[in-house]
């Protein structure tokens, strides 16, 4: 039986489209094993830092890292053994751990992992008119990090609200240097 002109176009493409797609599964599953992961653990109060996390993402993706933004962020996102991370935390209070960050640093401190294997970088956000608390969350993070075991690549950096309106303004480049001078060939 002969299928009418237009039928037989349309069977023709209907097969170029799953060829396509088991293709593109194909290459998904390969990306799977190729591509680093990045985790960014956020550590917010009214939610600047996540922000500063979404407007970073598409850079990391760009340079070929497969990437996760942990809202909630656990022990598990930090103890892979290949791991890198950027962590993007706020400060509140006096100097204090944002809420959603508080369950990672007790338990950071409770269980005492060693973190030798982790890779990371710090964005903190903060505000310099509260002079002794500025940037209080990341640099105890920091300092917490190192204790375990962590490697911090390349330098902190401090966004201060009474300079820089928009925080994603000073966290785009240095996230774009961060990746050239940090995890192009590491």
């Amino acid at each position: 039986m002969r299928l009418p002109d237009g039928l037989c176009y349309y069977s023709d493409s209907l097969a170029a489209l799953v060829e396509s797609l088991n293709q593109a599964s194909e290459y998904s599953e390969y990306r799977k094993v190729v591509m680093p992961q990045l985790n960014i653990l956020v550590g917010t109060m009214y939610g600047g830092a996540l922000d500063v996390a979404e407007q970073v993402k598409p850079l990391f993706e760009a340079a070929g890292y497969e990437v996760n933004i942990a809202e909630q962020p656990t022990l598990d996102d930090v103890t892979s053994d290949d791991g890198v991370s950027l962590f993007v935390i706020s400060t509140t209070g006096s100097g204090d751990y944002p809420g959603n960050f508080v369950p990672f640093v007790r338990n950071l401190s409770d269980q005492s992992p060693a973190l030798t294997s982790l890779r990371y970088g710090l964005i903190a956000l903060g505000d310099s008119s509260y002079a002794d608390t500025f940037c209080g969350a990341g640099r105890q993070l920091d300092a917490l990090l190192e204790e375990h075991g962590a490697r911090r690549l390349g330098e902190r950096l401090e966004i201060d609200a009474m300079e820089t309106f928009m925080a994603d303004d000073a966290a785009v480049p240095w996230v774009e240097t961060w990746i050239d001078e940090q995890l192009k060939g590491a």
